[in-house]
């Protein structure tokens, strides 16, 4: 059974997109607690600053970058940074993701698809791309890409958020393949149901109680990122490596 007491990330650097709510959040303040320094991405600058608060009480430090998905063109610029000011990345945390209208397919508009495909599958190939050399670059890289139960089968009215988190794994699983030859490890993570506004979003008559919070599934996260992870190319419930099934 894993706790977040269990693995250390001290002197790594982390990145976390989608860090400003939810698990995300979670993942950047555990990390920081955890020993690591954190670059923090969102669309906001107001809600990074008081995540940025949080990772000092909790005794690190961290840049904040104001990122939207959709900005492709940023992302080599920000790898560009991190190259020049650090020379590597010891971990990235591909979080950020957006749920469109809960509806049948054909009731869908362009625009619900396109921006789905663009932040959740089109955007995280950029960022891939951008940071694999970072990430090569570090004696023990580690990437986490965070998927869904609803990759798999069958969620009537979740058509975009399932296509692109199923796409998303088969794009995990070629990188990882790719990288076999490397001290890179790249894995997949279903969080599962989670206490996170998105989740309140598609459920509004569930009981938040009910679930684990982001916080319980951060064991999880620190372990993938941890110098001793074992995993690579693996699709890995969040709720069993963090001990919280069985």
């Amino acid at each position: 059974m894993s706790n977040s007491h269990s693995f250390t990330l001290d002197g790594k650097l982390v990145l976390v997109t989608g860090a400003t709510r939810g698990i995300g959040r979670a993942v950047a303040i555990g990390a920081a607690a955890a020993g690591a320094e954190l670059i923090i991405t969102g669309r906001t600058t107001g809600a990074l600053e008081e995540v940025d608060d949080a990772i000092r009480a909790a005794g690190s430090t961290a840049t904040i970058v104001e990122l939207d998905m959709k900005d492709y063109a940023a992302m080599p610029r920000l790898a560009a940074v991190i190259h020049d000011r650090w020379g590597r990345l010891d971990g990235f945390v591909a979080n950020a993701a957006i749920l469109a209208p809960l509806t049948p397919v054909t009731h869908l508009t362009p625009d619900n698809w396109d921006e789905s495909i663009a932040v959740n599958l089109t955007g995280q190939w950029h960022m891939i791309r951008a940071l694999d050399p970072l990430l090569r670059a570090a004696p023990a890289g580690r990437a986490i890409l965070v998927s869904s139960g609803a990759a798999v089968g069958s969620r009537p009215f979740w058509g975009p958020y399932a296509a692109t988190k199923a796409a998303l794994e088969a794009v995990g699983r070629s990188w990882a393949g790719e990288s076999e030859q490397t001290s890179l490890r790249i894995n997949m993570l279903n969080p599962g149901g989670t206490a996170t506004g998105m989740r309140a979003s598609a459920f509004p008559g569930e009981d938040p109680s009910s679930l684990p919070s982001p916080e319980d599934i951060v064991p999880a996260f620190l372990e993938l990122l941890s110098d001793t992870c074992s995993y690579h190319g693996a699709l890995v419930d969040a709720r069993d490596l963090a001990g919280l099934t069985g």
